[in-house]
């Protein structure tokens, strides 16, 4: 399904067989550092999983118009959106959860807001990811040439913006060499709301296996949030 007239700019709806609608909807954010090497495709097993519960998936490459472009779908319920993404993705759906935090720019007037955000094994504090170089300068590759106490930090961060404001799990195993567990931990810190489930044992993947204690911990927690 289109969302702009970029040729990127195109989404796949999982949408629940049965009758009935408009759905709640689960914003899926696949992750990969924010480079080309991954897409959307990865997230297909949990959007499909999600419809077969009765909730509708999203998946996509821009995330603000994505997110935005909901609000014209008549088959979901604008009003009961969760983000959810992994790795660099997580990053992104904690991001979507604040945007309306923004004093301005991209996203300073949502279309549509999260009611709850997931991040799986994800990037939560740019800064801190900065620092310790993840992804071999994967966050310059997001945010061009940084400096301590960057401004640009501020407005990418999560960490930067939290308290969201709305309810937001974390899953990240003990064992995740790609993104430390660490930066869920520090997150949690920062956030009442965000509640965090240690995965011990658990790699960077293992949170997407659709029989994993981390996505059972995830469906368990959303009917909750969508109401």
């Amino acid at each position: 399904m289109p969302y702009g007239d970029h040729p990127h700019h195109v989404a796949n709806l999982h949408l629940p067989a049965r009758e009935g609608g408009p759905w709640p909807c689960v914003v899926l954010v696949h992750g990969g550092y924010w480079r080309s090497g991954w897409d959307r495709t990865l997230m297909t097993p949990l959007g499909i999983d999600l419809a077969l519960r009765g909730i509708a998936a999203w998946k996509f490459e821009d995330v603000s118009a994505a997110i935005d472009h909901l609000a014209d779908v008549e088959q979901i319920d604008a009003s009961r959106v969760v983000t959810c993404g992994h790795s660099a993705g997580g990053h992104l759906a904690l991001w979507l959860a604040a945007r309306h935090r923004l004093a301005g720019g991209v996203g300073a007037e949502p279309r549509v807001r999260p009611v709850a955000a997931v991040s799986q094994a994800g990037v939560a504090d740019l800064e801190r990811g900065w620092r310790e170089n993840l992804g071999d300068g994967a966050v310059e590759g997001l945010l061009g040439p940084l400096s301590e106490g960057s401004e640009l930090f501020a407005a990418a961060s999560p960490a930067a913006l939290a308290p969201l404001g709305v309810p937001q799990l974390l899953v990240h195993g003990t064992e995740d060499d790609v993104v430390p567990i660490s930066q869920s931990r520090g997150y949690a810190e920062r956030d009442p709301l965000a509640e965090l489930v240690e995965l011990d044992g658990a790699d960077h993947f293992d949170v997407l296996e659709l029989d994993h204690p981390g996505w059972q911990a995830v469906v368990e927690w959303l009917p909750a949030q969508l109401g």
